[in-house]
Parts: structure tokens; sequence; C-alpha cells
């Protein structure tokens, strides 16, 4: 990155990703490639799909709501506002929203995230209310 700056991003850009959760970008270009920042929104009762991203580091910073994340075969439990779990490039990852209100957090990367880099690993089909039973 070469210069300073400050961005806003604009709420309504916010969009639903194939993993089943909406996605703000709030810092994702290829002018910083070594960090990526989104705002991710899980609705009550839903899941993320079972991924991987093959190359980040992925960060979740827990901002509102309440869960149950899963990371690889070891890593399992509940997660509140302020919880930070770190995901391993590679990793097997999903969070559900346990809870009756959003599950908002931020999804950290790096090196920043790119779309190539994320694979559906989830043995379901693909279903917006798919809680992963």
């Amino acid at each position: 990155m070469s210069q300073a700056r400050i961005t806003s991003p604009d709420a309504s850009a916010e969009y639903f990703f194939e993993e089943g959760c909406f996605i703000l970008e709030l810092s994702n270009s290829v002018d910083d490639p070594a960090l990526s920042i989104a705002r991710a929104r899980v609705e009550p009762g839903c899941i993320t799909r079972l991924h991987r991203l093959a190359h980040q580091v992925e960060r979740y910073v827990i901002l509102d709501g309440e869960g149950w994340v899963e990371v690889g075969e070891t890593v399992a439990g509940p997660v509140k506002a302020g919880d930070v779990v770190i995901i391993p490039a590679g990793a097997s990852q999903r969070i559900r929203n346990t809870g009756d209100r959003d599950l908002v957090f931020l999804a950290l990367c790096t090196p920043r995230f790119e779309p190539k880099d994320y694979a559906d690993i989830d043995p379901a089909p693909m279903d917006r209310g798919n809680l992963g039973d």
C-alpha cells in the first residue's frame, strides 16, 4: 500500500455469499494484499457451509450475537461478542447462529481473501436454512 487513506464502505453493498452468510467488504484490494477485512452476518438459525480457504489464515472477531464454531477436527465451541477465533490456512470451518438475532463478526484474512481460494467442502446440498444436521 503506497498511501494512507480512509474508506467508508456503503452498507447497501452487502451481498449474500455462497458460503451462507451476508458479506460487506470493508477492505479487500490488490493495493493492500496483506490483509482483507469483511463484516459477515449470519441470520438466526442458519449455518455457513463447511469450507476452507487455501492460503489465508482467517480470524473471526465476534461483534454481536452468539453462535457455535467448528474449526478442523479438534476445535468446536460457543462464541459470543468479544471472542476471537483463529483459523489456520486450509482448515475446515463453519459457524452456526444459535441466537435469536443476527450473528455479526469481522473476518480478517491474511493474505487478503480471494474467491479462487474458497473451497466448499460441505457434503450437504446448498440451502440457506440448512442447519448441518
